[in-house]
């Protein structure tokens, strides 16, 4: 079980885009950094995505649990980048002047194509501890 104070980036495990997005995320991670992967499918997922207000249970989305906030689709996606080094994070600030409405719309088209472009993994790869 996850503890409540970590933050914790919930990923489609059956998705080769989100796979590659951990797999990337990995040896990138800043000094100190300390969050978990799951796969949203997972007991430990669907027990933090209960607790989440009701529009987002239902987003069918990336999740993300940060400072005990929770991000769906490009927010969560975007704000991946602030656990990344700092050449990374300066992107944050780039893409964050894209409006949220834009930016959404952008991650439902790449969410609804994801399976065509990228394939499945064989098996979920995350880091779980």
């Amino acid at each position: 079980m996850l503890d409540s104070s970590r933050d914790v980036l919930l990923l489609d495990g059956e998705c080769g885009l989100c796979h590659r997005l951990a797999l990337f995320m990995e040896p990138k991670l800043g000094p100190g950094v300390d969050i978990a992967y799951r796969p949203i499918k997972s007991d430990d997922a669907q027990k933090l995505i209960i607790k989440l207000p009701g529009w987002q249970q239902k987003a069918d989305s990336v999740y993300l649990l940060r400072n005990g906030r929770s991000y769906v689709r490009s927010a969560a996606v975007i704000r991946c980048l602030l656990y990344l080094r700092w050449y990374w994070k300066m992107w944050f600030l780039i893409l964050w002047i894209i409006p949220l409405p834009i930016r959404d719309m952008i991650y439902r088209f790449v969410a609804k194509y994801r399976h065509l472009v990228f394939n499945k993994p064989e098996y979920c790869t995350f880091r779980i501890d």
